[in-house]
């Protein structure tokens, strides 16, 4: 099948691998502009765009997808599916139309749960047992077309963010071959969302890792783990934003209030939240690398019996 592939992260990246060792001709590889990073603000390549141009495949990275450049570009290699993973721009009606099976999306989520940007975070942040892996067709809303292939996988106690994007991408790069095969061969069958069980994972910023340690110790904990490796769930020590990376939850040993100190170990940073208390193993200030709370204490202090922000 002849193919246009779009995506960005890392999380595409198996699924542009997946149909190429396929044997899929694919045409055009489109993702977004390189973006300085680092403290030089180096450009550096998105994921997608450094294994396309290792498999010696053609890279596109207009500014906009719906440019009549990019349209032009697209409609005269006549491509029979468009393969959108997390590309990062919204498609409009005449790009969704251009191929002969449409725009084929993967989504990480078990839609129609969780539409949007973040669904792997906000499943773990919600605190669900499952997520999985959705291909549908794309329409004109957001994550809204009728779904072509589901399966899911549970969402384990130690799973986190990191854990869950690779193990979804590895099943999406399955799951797209998969799709691809039934679509030639006329045997997918297409199901619409419900839209009255839909619900919406909008866009992961830094500001949604501030703990609020009036919250359960599990939602605490959750949100440790939904937002891992970044942003990261963070805290506010001494005026300096501190990135948490693991915690785990015991019972209250002490009658303060919620976001209170109440005792510093090399087991860790113990901090009373709503219900229960909540032991900080890892974590990382601002300019400096992920240390372990044992570790950090050899050269440094912690307070006890001052309350967090």
């Amino acid at each position: 099948m002849k193919i246009v592939f779009m995506g960005t992260p890392e999380f595409a990246v198996p699924s542009l691998m997946s149909l190429y060792e396929k044997g899929h001709d694919i045409s055009l590889v489109v993702t977004q502009k390189d973006k300085p990073k680092g403290r030089g603000k180096k450009m550096h390549p998105t994921p997608i765009k450094e294994k396309a141009l290792e498999l010696g495949l053609e890279v596109y990275q207009p500014d906009s997808i719906n440019s009549t450049e990019s349209i032009n570009k697209i409609k005269r290699l006549s491509p029979d599916c468009i393969i959108v993973v997390a590309f990062g721009q919204i498609l409009k009606r005449e790009i969704l139309k251009l191929s002969k099976y449409g725009c084929i999306n993967i989504h990480g989520s078990l839609l129609p749960k969780y539409r949007g940007a973040g669904p792997i975070n906000w499943a773990i942040i919600n605190g669900e047992s499952k997520t999985g892996i959705t291909v549908m067709k794309m329409d004109q809303g957001i994550d809204s077309g009728d779904m072509l292939l589901v399966e899911e996988i549970p969402i384990d106690e130690e799973d986190d963010a990191e854990s869950i994007h690779d193990k979804l991408s590895i099943l999406g790069s399955r799951l797209i071959v998969e799709a691809l095969e039934k679509l030639e061969n006329q045997t997918i069958v297409k199901v619409p969302q419900r839209d009255d069980l839909a619900s919406y994972a909008p866009k992961i910023t830094k500001e949604t890792g501030k703990i609020n340690w009036d919250s359960t110790g599990e939602k605490i904990k959750n949100l440790v783990r939904g937002l891992k490796p970044w942003p990261c769930a963070y805290m506010n020590y001494k005026g300096e934003n501190v990135k948490i990376h693991k915690v785990k939850v015991i019972e209250k040993f002490s009658k303060e209030g919620y976001g209170v100190v109440v005792k510093v170990s090399d087991k860790g940073i113990c901090v009373n939240c709503h219900d229960a208390c909540i032991v900080i193993e890892e974590l990382q200030f601002p300019g400096k690398k992920k240390l372990q709370v044992s570790e950090y204490l050899r050269g440094n202090q912690f307070d006890t019996n001052i309350k967090l922000d």
